[in-house]
């Protein structure tokens, strides 16, 4: 399912993983470390490829159009779990 938000939104929710999620999402989803960083903006794209990402210059940081919503999907159940949790 595509779905269409602005860049500080996606880094907006990188930015309220937890500790480790890049990692852990790349080690569930069997991709590199460098794929999931470059889906929320990275731009190393020697180490790790595009994940179906699109961005058009904008306000916000421009809008970015997401063909493949497993890594923001499996990032938002973290930072449900994340936010439920006693403290």
């Amino acid at each position: 399912m595509t779905r269409t938000m602005t860049f500080n939104e996606l880094r907006g929710i990188k930015d309220r993983l937890p500790d480790g999620a890049i990692h852990r999402i790349a080690g569930e989803l069997g991709e590199s470390v460098e794929t999931v960083r470059n889906y929320f903006g990275g731009q190393n794209f020697r180490a790790g490829k595009s994940c179906g990402t699109h961005l058009e210059l904008g306000p916000d940081g421009g809008i970015v159009v997401l063909s493949d919503t497993l890594i923001l999907d499996r990032a938002l159940e973290m930072i449900r779990a994340k936010e439920t949790v006693p403290s």
